[in-house]
């Protein structure tokens, strides 16, 4: 019997490969009309993924009605092929082919191949009756691997025609054949099977019946069909390793080793759920004492109690692995050798869904946590009242008992179904009834038509129960509980699926289609924000069996509708390519036609909306998603004021688009930190192929609609960067040099390799904006970092002071073209007419390098970027207290450098330049004048002076002598630092300094700020921008809260970061002082920072502001997110707009709230934002601060950097600094 299966199992291996193939491309087939052309290809760059398709999981099968049409479509001599590759490749990597012909590249440019979890597809079109010569390559960056040996040949049929073919990696020489997919002419069929022996097949075999999306997935066991109790151990075969192990994992992975079947499996699960169910709902349930059954009572009692234990979200994400495994069939179940009908099944599901559903409402549930919970939710059976009955599914025992079927098919589905089902049900019982329900159905009038009805019934009775049907059968499911309105959207959305399934192929209806898809988009938006709706009010505690069910059924459509969106975005974006995409958009947008624009982005709308709906992010997807809005509604104008309005449209648009993008890498990054580690651990330790391991995360992130969301941001970004003659770079510190390209995570020391030597150009992906450039090394000549960053981060401005060229990179190509060139010896060249990298053949080992000067100075070669502090060394004060036993504190218009620092100083003499302010106007009657907040100064000495109180003095000395020569790399120097900072943040000023701030402070200026002013900032040459502590929102009215603050920036002193760049400067550590400035704190709407000299083009005659909404922390700190860019004519008083703000975040501080040294970060709607929708707006504060910055250049004798706030209609400065040159 075993020879014979391998025999049958052998002959109809290749008609696998042909449905298998079909399987896979279906999805094109049916959703791709005449005009959807090959697919849009973009990258994902946050994960470096090269396109790939993703196939839809809810798509169905073609129709015979459907696949006719397609071979009546094949235009006559055109042969189309569709080519399966069985191979795997690492994660990263993917396949593309290379060939002859101009479809194939002409050996020149390869073609991507789409990544399935049977293989790697393609579709080509091809002149027929012609060889043609190809490869297969396996491509990385910019790496590609070539099969060896000769070059395929494929000779093509005469006469057109649709044909697939399977081939393997590296066969270059292996016989390939063409199969026909043209099912009307060229029907497959498998031989009879000898009625007396068990036969394999698999559920998929035949190709009338409709196969469900749950068995579409499947990848265990083929079925095999039995005649009597012959059970085989094949769990006998696997293999569990749980060296390394701890914790969940662990547990799991014992848990699987000792369940054999689904429900003890599902236990497993149960026995995880421990950390979100109260003791007291632990013990109160039915099912408590069969949770003890089997060693899996280990990790129920693992788990019990460990609510606020954190470990919650790592619970789920192993569930959410190991569920999907078990229903893909790669963890196989068997039967145990009891009895546990499928209401066992039932019972624990509705336990678990209700516990999911608790979590998924909680206000503390973190995103990451929702979408773990919506990855386990499709993978439970359903609890419907017909499930929970004792004996529940009895209509597959009558069958099996008919009178009106052979002997031997009894016997088959009593011993493959019946019994299976009722002892031990589990997935692959719906993937064996699939492939009986196709046997019985190949030959129509072979078995009676009762007989077939009852199956038929039985199955969707089978899919109910495994919540497999489609996404309109589970609608339809809920259709009677719903309301007037919802049931309205609900037949809006079935009519327009149904005119989009039935969608005939023409060449003339591109504009109709269009407007069906997006038409059934909308309708979908409508139906699952009904949907989600209802599902806010969360479940009761009593609420009844048969609610929760139906809570069930509402929340799997919810989901489907989710993965719905996926193909209709698909779709769009086909379509979008084949009227000529982001060019086409261009073009429109040069000729100030954006009409065309409405339809992406309405598109780009539904998926944002789709992703909010889904819990990721909620709010911010619901500000771009009115930013779209607005700005598809406001259009393009002639003029906005007196800028041209094409270019104001164009950076509007990229501002919410560069958003978009944000959330689309932040949603990967998320799922990169859940389940890669996860998945590898638990794949190893349970036996799973290492391709599914390889390529789980990936699949995930492709198969949902955030990537196609991702994909529609890239091509309207590209789109809108040639309608503004951008090529995605920004200039922070211009200039060239050159030297090694090396590709770096983030700026930090110990980041280069230490193989690296000479001068270095950085590529950095990551920067939070406080980093310190020569920290991590003073051979860094040049940065390129791929993100965007603001110009006045402290960030920006130390690599403005320390001389390093420095700039930004947001286009996918060009970052590739950049990472082509790592390790080379390469120059960087940056100014306002553009970037440039290219490789160089300079001497790189000499450490020198050049810097072009853009004043027209001429060249200049620089040794080294450690600061000349020629310019600073004489300014640092001393820090005494000039004999004074207990400090008093200084008004701020008496703060001198000597004892307060240059910070200090400077607001002092601001505070006396405001007076003078009101009386000075532009050439163009425009006011400079500006408040400066009330302040006053904890001088140098103090903090030493509450050492000597806490009797800590000698500790500290002690502490900063073994700073100054400790070593970084062996640890120790983040030690000492540590203890520093712990030792000073136990301190508080003295009771004299807080009644002396009393004194000055009126009781109504409750809300203070305390800021760092050291002797080493804001100099000439050391700005040490952002290096030092600000704690906003704290109060005299509470000394502790206030104290606390105080210490915290004397602290700030001893950063590992601020002990790094004193060094790199050449500063002794005991040199540093620290005074404090105490200012009353401001709520403003607005917060900016000047340049009096543009930093890219060193143009003098204008200022540059960078403006952020709220606190200018969210400024400073280089929080992800662009400012507003304005330039102000110093004499001309004409301003443009150099870009629009997109942060997702503004820091406020409520003035109802607690003075506790914190603030809120609320989500920012910029569609609400005047300085982004009024034009007159923008151009009246941008004259405005630029009769401010002009008039403190010209006081302080050369240019500024100035930091401030508009607060209502008045402008505060807060502080001014020599702008680093």
């Amino acid at each position: 019997m075993d020879s014979l299966r391998l025999l049958q199992s052998s002959n109809s291996a290749q008609y696998q490969y042909q449905y298998h193939l079909r399987k896979r491309l279906e999805f094109p087939h049916q959703c791709r009309s005449s005009f959807l052309k090959p697919r849009i290809s973009h990258s994902f760059r946050s994960l470096g993924f090269l396109n790939r398709r993703i196939l839809c999981g809810v798509s169905s099968v073609l129709t015979r009605e459907e696949e006719k049409k397609m071979g009546t479509s094949t235009r006559h001599g055109k042969v189309k092929l569709s080519i399966l590759l069985k191979h795997q490749v690492k994660f990263g990597e993917h396949v593309a082919i290379l060939g002859s012909t101009k479809e194939l590249g002409s050996w020149k440019k390869s073609v991507p191949m789409n990544w399935t979890e049977n293989g790697w597809v393609c579709e080509l079109e091809l002149e027929g009756d012609k060889s043609i010569e190809y490869k297969f390559v396996i491509v990385k960056k910019d790496k590609m691997k070539w099969e060896g040996a000769d070059n395929r040949v494929l000779k093509l049929p005469k006469g057109g025609g649709t044909f697939g073919m399977v081939c393997l990696w590296n066969a270059t020489g292996e016989t390939v054949d063409l199969f026909p997919l043209d099912l009307e002419k060229n029907e497959v069929e498998l031989d009879d099977m000898n009625e007396n022996e068990s036969a394999d097949t698999d559920g998929a075999s035949v190709l009338e019946v409709q196969t469900s999306p749950f068995v579409g997935q499947w990848q265990g066991r083929s079925v095999s069909f039995m005649r009597s109790n012959e059970h085989r151990n094949q769990e006998t075969e696997r293999r569990w390793d749980t060296s390394g192990l701890e914790g969940f994992a662990l547990k799991l992975v014992e848990g699987d080793k000792n369940a054999r079947n689904w429900w003890q499996k599902r236990q497993a699960f149960e026995g995880l759920k421990g950390p979100f169910v109260s003791k007291k709902r632990k013990r109160a349930g039915p099912l408590c004492l069969f949770w003890a059954i089997g060693k899996l009572e280990v990790v129920r009692e693992l788990l019990v109690g460990n609510l606020e234990s954190g470990d919650r979200l790592e619970a789920l994400i192993f569930s959410a692995i190991y569920l999907k495994w078990i229903n893909t069939g790669q963890i196989p179940c068997f039967e145990g050798g009891g009895h546990h009908r499928p209401n066992r099944h039932a019972e624990i599901s509705r336990l678990i869904f209700r516990e999911l559903e608790r979590i998924y409402c909680m206000k503390d549930t973190s995103p990451q946590e929702v979408l773990a919970i919506r990855k386990i939710h499709p993978c439970l059976p359903s609890f419907k009242a017909e499930f929970t009955a004792s004996v529940p599914l009895t209509r597959i025992r009558d069958i099996a008992h008919r009178g009106d079927i052979p002997h031997d098919l009894k016997q088959e589905i009593k011993h493959t179904i019946q019994n299976k089902l009722h002892r031990n049900a589990g997935p692959e019982d719906l993937v064996a009834t699939e492939a009986m329900l196709a046997r019985i159905t190949r030959n129509p009038g072979e078995y009676s038509e009762a007989f077939v009805e009852q199956f038929k019934i039985f199955h969707h009775e089978l899919k109910d129960f495994f919540n497999a049907g489609n996404l309109t059968e589970q609608l339809e499911s809920i259709k009677e509980s719903f309301d007037g309105r919802s049931l309205s959207a609900l037949t809006l959305f079935l009519e327009c699926k149904e005119r989009l399934d039935n969608l005939e192929e023409s060449n003339d209806a591109l504009d109709k289609n269009i407007d069906l898809l997006l038409k059934t988009a909308q309708s979908l938006n409508a139906l699952r924000e009904a949907i989600v709706k209802g599902l806010e009010s969360g479940l009761r505690n009593d609420a009844p069996d048969a609610a929760i069910a139906m809570r069930q059924k509402w929340r799997l459509c919810e989901i489907g509708l989710e993965d719905y969106s996926f193909l209709l975005l698909s779709r769009f974006l086909n379509a979008l390519e084949a009227v000529g995409g982001a060019q086409q958009l261009k073009e429109n947008a040069e000729s100030k036609n954006v009409s065309s624009w409405n339809d992406p982005l309405g598109s780009l709308f539904i998926g944002i909306h789709q992703l909010g709906l889904s819990g990721w992010k909620p709010e911010e997807c619901a500000a771009i998603g009115n930013e779209l809005l607005a700005w598809k509604e406001k259009g393009l104008s002639e003029k906005e004021g007196s800028e041209d309005g094409k270019a104001v449209w164009a950076l509007r648009l990229k501002a919410t688009l560069d958003r978009s993008r944000r959330l689309t890498e932040e949603y990967s990054e998320a799922l990169l930190q859940m389940f890669p580690q996860k998945v590898e651990m638990l794949g190893k330790a349970l036996g799973i192929p290492e391709n599914s391991v390889r390529t789980y995360t990936e699949a995930e992130i492709r198969a949902g609609v955030i990537f196609q969301v991702s994909k529609l941001c890239t091509l309207l970004l590209k789109a809108v960067r040639s309608t503004l003659g951008s090529q995605g770079w920004d200039v922070l510190v211009p200039g060239a040099a050159h030297g090694t390209l090396v590709q770096v995570e983030s700026i930090i020391p110990g980041s280069l390799p230490l193989s690296v030597n000479g001068p270095v150009i950085l590529v950095v992906n990551r920067a939070d904006g406080d980093e310190e450039v020569t920290a991590a090394g003073n051979n860094i000549k040049g940065v390129v970092l791929l993100q965007e960053l603001p110009h006045l981060s402290h960030l920006g401005v130390r690599a403005r002071q320390e001389k390093v060229i420095f700039v930004t990179c947001e286009d996918d190509d060009k970052i590739a073209d950049i990472q082509k060139l790592n390790g080379k010896c390469v120059r960087l060249e940056a100014s306002s007419a553009g970037v440039n990298i290219f490789p160089s053949l300079s001497d790189n080992t000499t450490g020198n390098f050049l810097v072009k000067d853009l004043l027209g100075n001429g060249s200049s070669t620089f040794e080294d970027t450690k600061v000349d502090s020629s310019s600073w060394s004489t300014d640092i004060a001393s820090g005494s207290m000039q004999g004074n036993s207990t400090p008093e504190v200084i008004q701020l218009a008496d703060a001198e450098m000597q004892t307060s620092g240059a910070k200090a100083a400077a607001c002092g003499r601001l505070a006396s330049l405001s007076a003078g302010s009101v009386k000075v106007y532009s050439d163009q009657g425009v006011p400079a004048s500006f408040n400066v907040p009330r302040g006053a100064v904890i001088p140098f000495g103090s903090m030493e002076l509450a050492l000597e109180e806490s009797k800590s003095i000698e500790a500290f000395l002690s502490l900063v002598e073994k700073i100054e020569t400790a070593n970084m790399e062996s640890g120790d120097l983040d030690k000492l630092c540590c203890q520093l900072q712990e030792l000073i943040s136990s301190l508080q000023p003295s009771k004299e300094i807080i009644q002396q701030l009393e004194g000055l402070f009126p009781t109504n200026a409750a809300r203070l700020i305390v800021r760092s002013s050291a002797n080493v900032e804001d100099l000439a040459g050391m700005s040490a921008a952002g290096l030092y502590e600000s704690i906003p929102n704290v109060s005299l009215s509470n000394p502790i809260v206030f104290g606390h603050g105080v210490s915290r920036v004397w602290a700030s002193l001893y950063t590992r970061r601020a002990v790094l760049s004193r060094r790199a400067a050449g500063v002794a550590q005991k040199d540093a002082k620290m005074a404090v400035l105490v200012q009353e704190l401001l709520s403003p709407d607005l917060s900016f920072v000047l340049h009096t000299l543009s930093p890219t083009d060193h143009d003098h005659t204008s200022v540059e502001a960078e403006i952020a909404p709220g606190l200018g922390e969210t400024l400073a700190s280089g929080t992800r997110g662009t400012p507003w860019r304005l330039s102000s004519g110093k004499f001309d008083g004409q301003v443009r707009t150099l870009a629009f703000a997109n942060f997702s975040e503004e820091l406020l501080v409520l003035g109802a709230g607690p003075a506790d040294g914190e603030v809120i970060r609320l989500t920012v709607d910029y569609s609400k934002k005047p300085l982004t929708v009024d034009a007159v707006f923008r151009r009246q504060l941008g004259q405005r601060l630029g009769a401010v910055g002009f008039f403190l250049e010209r006081k302080f004798g050369c240019p500024q950097d100035v930091e401030g706030c508009v607060v209502g209609k008045d402008i505060y400065i807060v502080q001014t600094r020599p702008q680093p040159q």
